[in-house]
């Protein structure tokens, strides 16, 4: 008697759950992020050893009483509460206000026109000559325009003699060494550099501008300046908050310019938060404090920066 044996069906395998198939929306997009990030880590790697570090570095040293010699002593916010109180840095603080006067609303104001004007001259002969001479100042160094405008604003300069030479002799001034004009006179030295930089923001966001909208306004009757209130400034705003955040940074960190022409003086006339850091740093003996107000330097330039860019989407 022979017995048939029915063979046995293998047994399926328990299929685990792991994850997400390969091609998944999920699984795409965390790779689209490890691929962008191997793009940014060649520039994030230096930048987070040359700028993250030291500014943590910097808090730190805020929270001490230091030298740069001796041990450091432990003083909490103490270098915060001075940096409110002290007369001389309240004073740089103000200082630093006047200047985005200079560095942001006057060249953001000649920027519009001059950006206005050479695009109505678009295709004109010396066209291209006018928006590079414009545009000169921001590519020579500002080292090398700081000593030029110090030999035009010294006593036997450029401007004194031609004021001289059309009969105002009576205005000539020591520029530079004037406690009522140092401070203007170095922040239209900023006005001279930045214009040209606005002018370009601004000449290529006229290019954007669709030309029918300004056909459209002549045929209604718009003149030249309804044209510039009514379609080229409210169509630039973009441009316009890039710009003010580009000058606005400019004017409350600026150093070289000042330190090259009147180096804070005469006497603390033109004192800005910048030359401060660098005295109490390097001159003073006073390391914490200067740290400390290198952060809030920092952190007010970032919380302006972040109030143009929110005021700017919510009027777009």
């Amino acid at each position: 008697m022979s017995t048939t044996t029915t063979p046995r069906r293998a047994a399926r395998p328990v299929r685990k759950d792991t994850g997400p198939p390969p091609h998944s929306p999920s699984t795409t997009r965390r790779r689209r992020r490890a691929v962008a990030l191997l793009y940014v880590l060649p520039a994030l790697l230096p930048y987070t050893l040359f700028a993250v570090l030291p500014a943590l570095h910097t808090a730190y040293l805020s929270l001490f009483d230091w030298d740069g010699v001796t041990l450091p002593s432990f003083t909490g916010l103490d270098n915060y509460r001075r940096v409110a109180t002290d007369p001389q840095l309240r004073a740089a603080a103000w200082h630093a206000g006047a200047l985005i006067v200079f560095f942001s609303v006057l060249p953001i104001t000649l920027g519009l026109v001059s950006a206005a004007l050479v695009a109505r001259r678009s295709g004109r002969r010396g066209t291209s000559l006018i928006r590079t001479l414009l545009f000169l100042p921001q590519v020579v160094p500002l080292v090398a325009v700081a000593v030029i405008w110090r030999w035009v604003y010294a006593e036997n300069g450029t401007l004194n003699q031609a004021l001289r030479a059309i009969g105002l002799g009576r205005l000539t001034d020591s520029w530079l060494g004037s406690f009522t004009w140092a401070l203007p006179a170095v922040g239209l030295v900023g006005t001279w550099v930045v214009a040209g930089l606005c002018m370009v923001l601004f000449l290529s966001g006229t290019q954007r501008i669709d030309q029918e909208i300004y056909e459209a306004a002549r045929m209604d009757g718009a003149g030249p300046v309804r044209e510039f209130w009514s379609i080229t400034v409210p169509l630039l705003r973009p441009e316009m908050a890039v710009a003010l955040s580009i000058t606005v940074i400019a004017a409350l960190s600026s150093f070289d310019l000042i330190y090259i022409t009147t180096g804070g003086g005469p006497g603390n006339s033109t004192v800005v938060p910048g030359i401060l850091i660098y005295r109490l740093a390097f001159g003073g003996g006073a390391v914490g404090l200067a740290s400390a107000l290198a952060v809030v330097l920092t952190l007010v330039i970032s919380v302006a920066v972040v109030l143009i860019n929110h005021l700017a989407r919510e009027r777009s």
